[in-house]
């Protein structure tokens, strides 16, 4: 189960189906049945079946929970980094234009730390980091709405040639 405030399960909901574990794994002992276990801690069958199936081959021990399924590639220190070089500013890293986009923010990656990100996995760790999408709070004061329309109704529809 997912969420998107933080990508993966809480510390106590991690702990919580930790402990379902380690309850089936005392009834498994008990040798009952996987329905009644399943009905009585209100998981799914198919889960407790799974569990069971790890039991036998390794015991309790294979039902402990392992940590999150992946850990961040970029360390603590790496992602301080970044920040800086972001901070430094597109023009440093040899855009024109002031946006961040996913890819930018991946070549930065790739040149810095050479570690290869996919586009949604600089998206995830924005996520994580709790970055937000740049996006202008007002138009710009010199805008023309009107040579904008203009421009939408001539030039745009025709190919550039």
């Amino acid at each position: 189960m997912r969420y998107p405030q933080g990508d993966g399960l809480t510390a106590e909901r991690q702990q919580f189906r930790e402990e379902s574990r380690l309850k089936t794994a005392e009834r498994f002992a008990l040798g009952e049945g996987s329905t009644a276990i399943a009905r009585d801690l209100r998981i799914s069958v198919r889960s407790v079946q799974r569990w069971r199936h790890a039991w036998a081959e390794g015991g309790t021990r294979t039902l402990r929970s392992h940590g999150p399924a992946s850990l961040p590639r970029l360390s603590e220190k790496q992602f301080t980094q970044l920040e800086a070089e972001l901070a430094k500013g597109q023009a440093a890293h040899g855009w024109e234009d002031r946006r961040w986009t996913p890819s930018r923010a991946k070549t930065v990656i790739g040149r810095r730390f050479h570690l290869t990100y996919t586009i949604q996995g600089v998206r995830k760790l924005s996520v994580r980091n709790s970055w937000s999408c740049q996006v202008p709070a007002r138009r710009a004061s010199e805008r023309d709405d009107d040579a904008v329309a203009g421009w939408v109704k001539k030039v745009w529809p025709h190919p550039q040639g």
